[in-house]
């Protein structure tokens, strides 16, 4: 059990602590390499989160040995202590209401952001912030969740921007597939890998719903958009409800709440209806030529719920995915397990998206790397 400010950084410190008892030499210097390594590292994924320990900590062949079983333990440990946690507090707590949520939310961004202690294990690879629904977040989570977003995004943005390829040629050292190559030689550096850039002229283009019903997401997907082009420079930013809005601009603020007060006193259509296909025909009339082409990604962020024109949304879908290279559809409602694409808005967009996938929680954000 251990007392923390819903962070990372004091589980680091108490896992240095239990290797140190464990005979392993952890100072300050790894300690400090651990956090700051942290802001480049996905460390909401086991597999990064591990190896990168594992890289900095094991000094040795016999710390090679034993950590694998020692990070196992410890972790386990914890998972145990948040179990034990839940189900103390489970009869207490209810699932926050929709109600419940926006006022959450509302309150985050008026600055309100809750500091409290929590008498539990502060990280568990299991259960994390990452699988938690965007609508289901309780209000004293939301100012952790949209840090993690940011961080989460920044990450993204910077390995789509600077992708590699291995190389024979001496070029960039590349330490992970190193380590990897020469685990089996007990951790010895035998066999050097190399990287190189990789060229990548890839556009994308997000739009974002920011309508009446998707007003419990449409926060959350605006921040990851924000951190996303903060680091991402090949991008163009839109959000629509009962007309399109192009907000790269106002993204460019020094910070997110000042670009939101911007985007929600310029949006007169903010959390009312949605009409998906005059505004998408908006883009394609104003902006298609000169945006889309064959390297562009087009990813739409949308329940795909449509009070407008649906012969107007299928000849815009259509003009949108002949000129672009890829169109990405990310639908909040998709996360269930009983989902069907049966509204007229969806089914008329359907023939003409190249990938459609579910965006609900951090994790689904996560793997939107895949595609772009």
């Amino acid at each position: 059990m251990s007392t923390r400010l819903t962070s990372l950084s004091q589980n680091i410190v108490q896992f240095c602590r239990y290797l140190r008892q464990h005979g392993f030499t952890v100072g300050i210097e790894e300690e400090t390499m651990i956090l700051q390594s942290l802001q480049h590292f996905d460390y909401t994924s086991h597999e990064s989160f591990f190896l990168l320990l594992k890289m900095i900590i094991c000094r040795s062949k016999a710390n090679l040995d034993d950590f694998d079983n020692l990070f196992r333990q410890y972790w386990k440990q914890l998972d145990k202590a948040i179990d034990a946690k839940k189900k103390e507090t489970a009869k207490k707590k209810k699932p926050p209401t929709p109600q419940a949520q926006f006022a959450s939310l509302n309150a985050w961004l008026k600055g309100n952001h809750k500091k409290e202690t929590e008498d539990t294990a502060s990280y568990s690879i299991k259960e994390s912030l990452s699988q938690k629904d965007f609508s289901a977040v309780p209000d004293n989570e939301v100012a952790e969740l949209m840090k993690c977003i940011r961080s989460l995004s920044r990450r993204l943005a910077a390995k789509a921007n600077r992708r590699y390829e291995l190389t024979n040629k001496v070029d960039l050292p590349d330490l992970r597939q190193t380590l990897r190559k020469n685990l089996r030689r007990g951790g010895e550096l035998i066999d050097i890998m190399h990287r190189r850039p990789k060229r990548n002229r890839v556009k994308l283009l997000m739009l974002c719903d920011v309508s009446k019903s998707m007003e419990l997401y449409s926060v959350f997907l605006l921040q990851f958009m924000y951190a996303f082009q903060q680091v991402y420079g090949r991008m163009e930013t839109f959000t629509f409800s009962t007309s399109l809005q192009r907000i790269t601009s106002l993204l460019k603020q020094k910070h997110f709440g000042e670009a939101l007060e911007l985007l929600s006193a310029e949006n007169e259509g903010w959390n009312s209806g949605t009409r998906i296909g005059e505004s998408l025909q908006t883009f394609v009339n104003d902006y298609g030529n000169k945006l889309l082409d064959s390297k562009t990604i087009v990813i739409i962020l949308s329940d795909g719920w449509d009070t407008g024109n649906v012969d107007m949304l299928k000849q815009s879908m259509h003009c949108i995915h002949y000129k672009s290279r890829k169109v990405i559809w990310l639908n909040p409602l998709a996360g269930y397990a009983n989902y069907r694409p049966e509204v007229a808005g969806m089914k008329a967009a359907m023939p003409y998206i190249d990938v459609f996938a579910p965006v609900y929680n951090m994790e689904s954000l996560r793997r939107l790397t895949k595609w772009i």
